[in-house]
């Protein structure tokens, strides 16, 4: 019996599926593969001319580089597990059934949608200028006022607050996994004489920590690219204790025209959020076995 014809029952070529994702393949070589291998190439130059590996030594030896990195490794242990817990507290109110709780879950989202655009920015420096809204309330409390945009931390604790503020999609991915949890588990957690926080960390928990892994990951990766709110709120000020490492290299490229440094610098950001994704796999993938 001929079984080719059964395999294959429509004719179709063994090109057929190399053909139907060639799209994908040629994109990734225009858009991604080479820009990757240019951007090297152009890290080991100068204005034109190649000096090896001499803009990697500079900046690795310099103080820009080291501060820039300080900022942003800080930046990003106070802003992820903030946002998480935020995230994780708000989509648990969302998960309810309650009386129009679509209105609210659309409202909690629009700051996501909005993102560090201009009128935000805008409305966020007027909020923390030395007599806008924040600084009247706490004179209103008998607080001293802030010079947010002078001092070191109150200027990193305005871009942490305004990215906090647009917890939205975190928010979404944990809705969705926290509504694909079984009802009776809780109901059994329930039974067994579980409260509401024993429930929590007993059935929730352990239920959505793939989730929690995932969103770890994406706003670790997200906090280590921050560029556009310190930029536009700041500009890397004051002293530098908000330059963040994408601050830096729109600085090397458009500031000081050094696009060798600027691509060096890209290179080194991308080994250093590989490296913390992947110290972050390992300590994930740790408790993982010892829970098992």
């Amino acid at each position: 019996m001929n079984t080719r014809k059964y395999l294959n029952p429509v004719g179709v070529s063994k090109y057929t599926g190399l053909a139907l994702i060639s799209p994908f393949i040629i994109g990734a070589v225009l858009f991604i593969i080479y820009p990757f291998v240019c951007s090297f190439a152009v890290g080991l130059t100068d204005r034109g001319s190649f000096v090896g590996l001499d803009n990697f030594c500079d900046m690795l030896s310099g103080r820009d580089f080291p501060q820039a990195a300080g900022v942003t490794l800080k930046y990003t242990l106070i802003l992820v597990p903030l946002k998480l817990i935020v995230s994780l507290l708000v989509a648990l109110l969302l998960n309810m059934e309650l009386k129009h709780i679509g209105i609210f879950r659309t409202a909690f989202y629009i700051p996501s949608i909005l993102g560090a655009n201009l009128a935000v920015i805008i409305m966020w420096q007027y909020l923390f200028t030395s007599d806008g809204l924040v600084n009247q309330l706490l004179s209103a409390m008998g607080l001293s006022p802030v010079s947010w945009y002078g001092d070191t931390n109150a200027a990193l604790f305005i871009i942490v607050l305004l990215r906090l503020w647009e917890f939205g999609s975190t928010m979404v991915i944990f809705l969705a996994a926290l509504r694909d949890i079984p009802r009776e588990l809780y109901e059994a957690a329930r039974v067994d004489g579980c409260g509401s926080i024993r429930a929590f960390f007993a059935v929730t928990l352990p239920q959505i920590k793939n989730v929690i892994f995932v969103n770890l990951i994406l706003q670790t990766i997200a906090a280590m690219q921050e560029f556009s709110a310190p930029y536009m709120l700041t500009g890397g000020g004051p002293l530098g204790s908000t330059r963040t490492v994408g601050v830096l290299i729109y600085e090397e490229m458009f500031t000081y025209g050094s696009e060798g440094m600027a691509n060096a610098v890209s290179w080194v950001l991308f080994v250093l959020i590989a490296a913390v994704v992947t110290l972050l796999y390992k300590l994930t993938g740790r408790v993982r076995r010892d829970e098992d």
